[in-house]
């Protein structure tokens, strides 16, 4: 089985203790570890995978309270840089009464931003591995040149690349810059993952189906598009494969998108997926793919925060059944 590497954000996300309430009148929170890439990295960890988290964390508190964490879910942190030129990253939250969330995030820059290209070493990766990235962390800056390196250097060696946009409107200068780099690093990876929300903002269609085939450039090979409660469907070599999603009672969404994502990548793993059967193996295990992935960005809702609610291969398993 391969190694899943995630590469980018690593922050602390302050949930807040009252739903429906702005976040200028939110007076408590509840500090939990967040961040896509590390999501994801500790969804594949949790069902039983490698997964290790590339990024930079301050020399800080909150930098050790991450490390702390990432190491009780099973991540792998020794390719976690530290500064002292930098914080942490944070992001404080705030829940509307049906769970969804509004951010405020607090890095300018935070240390992530900060890891060079030159501490990512290309002997990391293999044949069998899979690299996930998302947006956040590719707006100007080293940590942008460092995923280039990374994503490169990836492929190269084999190693399936996985591109989730994550769209985050807040931490660009204009939405314009954030499209347009979307869109630069799309044809980079083999699968793109876009919710419903985002895709057509990040494709600029309003029609589904062609905005869908419009993702497929460059290198890409397969495209998910998920749905929120409605589940998600997979794109591959001009078939189409929906999958419902399942009935929970929502407290936070804080994760779910990471959730599905790092189930879906650990299966792939598993699976033995690499670049030139990855289209085979999805077509053949689309259906216990797409259905272990919703039952596990269902789960995730069910409690506060992303990491912290992470559900069991057991207990995903059991929601599917």
């Amino acid at each position: 089985m391969g190694n899943l590497f995630s590469i980018g954000e690593i922050l602390i996300d302050f949930i807040p203790h009252e739903r429906g309430v702005a976040l200028k009148d939110v007076v408590s929170f509840t500090r939990v570890p967040g961040g896509a890439p590390a999501n994801v990295a500790a969804a594949v960890a949790k069902f039983g995978g490698t997964a290790s988290l590339i990024t930079k964390v301050g020399q800080d508190a909150f930098g050790d309270f991450l490390l702390e964490q990432l190491t009780k879910s099973g991540v792998k942190t020794d390719k976690i840089a530290r500064t002292k030129e930098a914080n942490t990253g944070l992001a404080f939250v705030s829940l509307r009464e049906d769970g969804e969330r509004d951010f405020s995030f607090y890095r300018n820059p935070s240390a992530d931003l900060l890891l060079k290209a030159s501490e990512v070493n290309v002997d990391w990766f293999g044949q069998g591995d899979v690299l996930h990235f998302g947006s956040v962390d590719l707006v100007d800056s080293p940590m942008k040149r460092a995923h280039v390196k990374a994503i490169g250097a990836a492929k190269m060696l084999g190693a399936i690349i996985s591109f989730d946009p994550n769209v985050r409107l807040p931490l660009w200068d204009n939405p314009k810059q954030c499209r347009e780099t979307i869109q630069e690093f799309i044809p980079t990876a083999h699968i793109i993952k876009v919710s419903d929300d985002e895709l057509e903002f990040i494709t600029g269609i309003a029609d589904e189906s062609i905005a869908i085939g419009s993702l497929f450039t460059g290198d890409v090979l397969a495209v998910v598009l998920t749905k929120g409660a409605k589940g998600a469907d997979l794109y591959v070599q001009n078939e189409k494969y929906s999958s419902p999603g399942y009935s929970v009672k929502v407290e936070d969404t804080t994760g779910a998108g990471d959730a599905f994502t790092g189930a879906f990548l650990y299966q792939l793993l598993n699976l033995g997926a690499g670049q030139d059967n990855l289209q085979t193996l999805l077509k053949e295990h689309h259906h216990e793919l797409m259905a272990f992935s919703n039952a596990s960005g269902a789960l995730v809702t069910t409690g506060k925060g992303a990491i912290s609610s992470l559900p069991t291969k057991n207990e995903v398993l059991a929601l599917m059944n």
